[in-house]
């Protein structure tokens, strides 16, 4: 079929391509979906068990391990790695990245399956696993909210009334709440009375949960009507309870509550964690978007929404933006529309100066509608306008006219040879279609392997393939049907003695002529010269920084701050006012959000929030340009570095593309924790080497931690009618406090905690050395000293990491900033290597991706016990 004849003897057809492409384009930029990352699919779950009171190496073994050996049978599983800490298993799963997003549901449900098949063979004690598949879920809009001067309970129920406001509006799917402060209501108990007294802690819990629980109380029949009864609780208020009657056992005296304790209404004691906002003690709010929304119209609406929330809120509350998406993406489409618009101007201005003003304006229409029409695809086939797709467009912006140029020239060339122009149309088509159509699938697949990589990557920057593919096929398609119709418009056939009338006689024509002879002449010299460009090419190419994916362009960078491990999170929180005050004192700085105990809401696809850890503090900068980050980043490590000098605090960049881990890994593995952790220290050591340009050295067990452990004394115990679980008990008294029930408010249940009055400020071993203990058989009090002989206080390991069910443990480091990654770690001299090491591996490269960027390995030696 002749389709350039066609296309000019049917223009109605042809214009009405190009209508199609002009307003379906419009309507596609108008409608679709909009968001600043590619929608990415974390194949990943977390699975998590608590079981109170057991150390991390029972955890490990009582219930770690029982459920990674049932979890390991999936067939789909690609990495298990899990955390035992005390009183605590958290299981991480990763499937093949071959499962896409569609089968990941059923997978989850599969693992459900094989967890709760497992979950019947645990410990009694341990709590039920819950598996969560959503903690990947991505809240782009993330605010902070603050309430100077109410108390905790006005903030949490305005906080409520926020996330019930913000569910109703339209495109919103989730909103998390983070950071919210508790209420805790402590009996601070004279221990001397309640002994003196002969009560219990029992008797105590045995009363609050008749009094203040829910009872069913029947109903009866008076005339034709069935009355219910009803016995209401015994607290119209929290102050209530220490009104509360308590009977001595085997006696008629009574006693109130007030008699042996005083109440009071407090924090936690190990808060979960603790927000605070530009010096501000704050609550994080993260809303996320329904999937195929565009982020544009759901974060106005969601800013119009807080407009009107914070309107009506009390003086002193106040919401402040932490990060929006939708004014990240909205400046890049605009930006990107900028780009077309300069694009198209170039592209006709430099066919204007080579071509001519019509064949400029040809190109450049035939450039704008390929592009629209793009838009209109990605409507079609949902795919978003992120940053990938965006940069697919504008990489493939100089490639979309070279098929127009081609025919276009090949049509003015026919027509000054005095060609008609549709004769010079379909000349020109028929001979370049094919070859054109070639070169065009030649240039789509050499992206084929990235937005096809069967992992992460691939789906990752599936956009850039897809939407490189469809821009330059419809560049194609533009070019051997709109080009030939515009062509018959704009250009002109030539007139007089055609004959004789050479169109590549002009300048250029006759210097790049003479240029192309002459290289044919000189052969050995041209090859010579093209092998030497080569070489250079290649030699400079090893110089260039390699990094995968590019830091990101929004002026946020984070702070992770280590305190040594079993650090109490008050004296984490401490020491972050005081960073917090550093960093708000520098006028680089915007604003700074701080976390302690844990991470922040994933607000971005590419960050990765840090596991909750009492230790761990973090800090989230904005600045006021990115240019400032570098600087600002050292600065702020040298002054902590000076002022904590028992923490470690790491810089990092938000990057584009996926994140997580360090740049440079060394692990070992192998079942002796003794064994890993000299292997550690060593590794250290080497990575912490001047020679080896790498910082922020250090493992993810973290430091042991000081146990305190009571030696029982099993005979003197029996005699006293005392068990282990009552020793228990009254250690926790003596210390943070026991549980003994839940106080009713309206929506609320507020822990009651009964602890012993006069311990601010005693140390662990003052509080625990004159507790007393309480004999259910004797129903009496014994001093703690004659059921336990002695306390010893030893190093524990707190944090056990496993991978693939073998106990791991990872030494990190991050290259130092402006050094590219040295591509081994010298090791041929004495010295360069953990001493007695077992096969080593090292890990190197740009991130953690394991496509492109895959990291080298090496094997190094081998050992028993351990790898590395």
């Amino acid at each position: 079929m002749d389709i350039a004849r066609y296309s000019i003897q049917k223009p109605v057809n042809t214009w009405m391509i190009v209508l199609i492409a002009l307003l379906g384009g419009l309507w596609g930029l108008s409608s679709v979906g909009r968001l600043e990352d590619p929608a990415f699919t974390i194949k990943q779950a977390q699975v998590i068990t608590s079981y109170q009171g057991a150390t991390a190496a029972e955890v490990e073994n009582e219930v770690t391990e029982r459920l990674e050996a049932a979890i390991q049978q999936m067939p789909q599983l690609d990495l298990i790695t899990s955390v035992s800490e005390p009183g605590l298993s958290r299981i991480s799963v990763e499937i093949k990245p071959t499962y896409d997003g569609s089968e990941l549901p059923q997978v989850w449900d599969e693992l459900r399956r094989k967890v709760n098949d497992e979950a019947r063979n645990l410990p009694s004690g341990a709590g039920t696993p819950l598996v969560y598949d959503d903690f990947g879920d991505v809240y782009g809009l993330f605010y902070a909210f603050t309430a100077d001067g109410y108390t905790n309970r006005d903030l949490r129920e305005t906080v409520k009334r926020i996330r019930r406001e913000l569910l109703t509006v339209t495109g919103v799917g989730k909103v998390e709440v983070a950071g919210e402060p508790e209420d805790v209501i402590y009996l601070n108990v004279d221990h001397d009375k309640m002994a003196g007294l002969g009560i219990s802690m029992s008797d105590i819990v045995g009363v609050l949960d008749a009094e203040n629980r829910i009872q069913t109380n029947g109903s009866g029949v008076s005339g034709d009507k069935r009355i219910r009864l009803m016995t209401a609780s015994a607290f119209d208020d929290f102050r209530g309870i220490q009104d509360l009657v308590i009977g001595r056992p085997g006696s008629t005296a009574m006693i109130r509550l007030s008699d042996v304790a005083t109440l009071e209404l407090g924090e936690p004691e190990r808060p979960d964690r603790l927000v605070r906002h530009n010096g501000h003690e704050a609550v994080t709010i993260g809303v996320s978007q329904v999937d195929g929304t565009n982020i544009v119209d759901v974060g106005a609406r969601v800013v119009d929404k807080l407009a009107e929330i914070e309107g009506q809120l009390p003086v002193g509350m106040q919401i402040h933006p932490i990060y929006e998406q939708n004014v990240v993406v909205d400046e890049a489409v605009n930006g990107f529309i900028l780009n077309l618009a300069a694009s198209v101007v170039i592209v006709i201005g430099v066919l204007a100066l080579f071509m001519g003003w019509r064949a400029s304006v040809v190109v450049g229409t035939v450039l704008l509608l390929t592009v629209m029409a793009t838009v209109l695809f990605m409507r079609i086939f949902t795919i978003e306008m992120e940053r990938i797709s965006l940069g697919a467009l504008i990489i493939a912006m100089g490639m979309l006219v070279d098929n127009a140029i081609v025919v276009a020239e090949g049509m003015m060339i026919n027509m000054q040879r005095g060609q008609k122009a549709i004769d010079a149309a379909s000349n020109v088509v028929r001979q370049t279609m094919w070859p054109l159509l070639g070169a065009t699938v030649i240039g789509i697949m050499a992206f084929s392997g990235i937005g096809l990589s069967p992992d992460a990557t691939g789906e990752f920057l599936f956009s850039l393939f897809a939407v490189i593919g469809i821009s330059l096929l419809l560049s194609w398609v533009f070019a051997i049907t709109v080009t030939p119709l515009f062509g018959k418009y704009f250009f002109r056939t030539a007139t007089g003695d055609v004959e004789n009338h050479d169109p590549y006689k002009g300048i250029l024509y006759t210097v790049y002529r003479r240029f192309l002879i002459g290289t044919l002449h000189a052969r050995l010299l041209t090859i010579a010269v093209l092998i030497g460009i080569t070489v250079a090419c290649v030699v400079a190419f090893g110089n260039v920084k390699q990094a995968f994916f590019p830091d990101s362009n929004t002026p946020i960078f984070y702070i992770h701050y280590w305190a040594p491990q079993g650090t109490d999170i008050r004296a984490t929180e401490a020491d972050l006012k005081e960073m917090e005050k550093t960093v708000l004192s520098d006028n680089r700085v915007e604003a700074v959000t701080t976390f302690a105990g844990g991470g922040a809401t994933r607000f971005m696809l590419t960050y990765a929030p840090e596991d909750a850890n009492p230790a761990y503090g973090h800090m989230l900068i904005r600045t006021g340009s990115r240019d400032d980050i570098d600087m600002l980043a050292l600065d702020l490590r040298e002054q902590f570095a000076e002022r904590f000098p028992s923490a470690q605090v790491i810089t990092k960049r938000l990057v584009f593309g996926p994140g997580g881990g360090a740049k440079i890994e060394a692990r070992f593995s192998g079942p002796d924790a003794d064994v890993l952790k000299r292997l550690g220290n060593e590794a250290e050591a080497i990575f912490a080497l001047p020679e080896n340009k790498l910082a922020d050295v250090n493992t993810n067990w973290r430091q042991r931690e000081l146990v305190v452990r009571p030696i029982f004394d099993e005979d003197r115990a029996r005699i006293s009618g005392v068990t282990r679980e009552e020793l228990s008990v009254a250690l926790q008294f003596a210390t943070e406090g026991v549980r003994v029930g839940s106080y009713r408010d309206v929506d609320e249940s507020i822990p009651i905690v009964a602890r012993k009055a006069g311990q601010d400020g005693i140390s662990v071993n003052e509080s625990v050395s004159d507790a007393l203990v309480w004999s259910s058989s004797q129903r009496r009090y014994v001093p703690v000293d004659q059921v336990v002989r002695e306390f010893i206080m030893e190093p524990q390991d707190t944090l056990i990491h496993r991978r693939d069910r073998v106990r791991t443990l990872t030494v990190k480091a991050e290259t130092t900033a402006g050094k590219p990654h040295p591509r081994l770690l010298p090791g041929s001299g004495p010295g360069s290597r953990p001493s007695n090491c077992p096969r080593a591996t090292l890990w190197n490269g740009a991130g953690n991706m394991k496509a492109p960027t895959m990291p080298r390995r090496r094997s190094v030696r081998s050992c028993p016990s351990a790898s590395w």
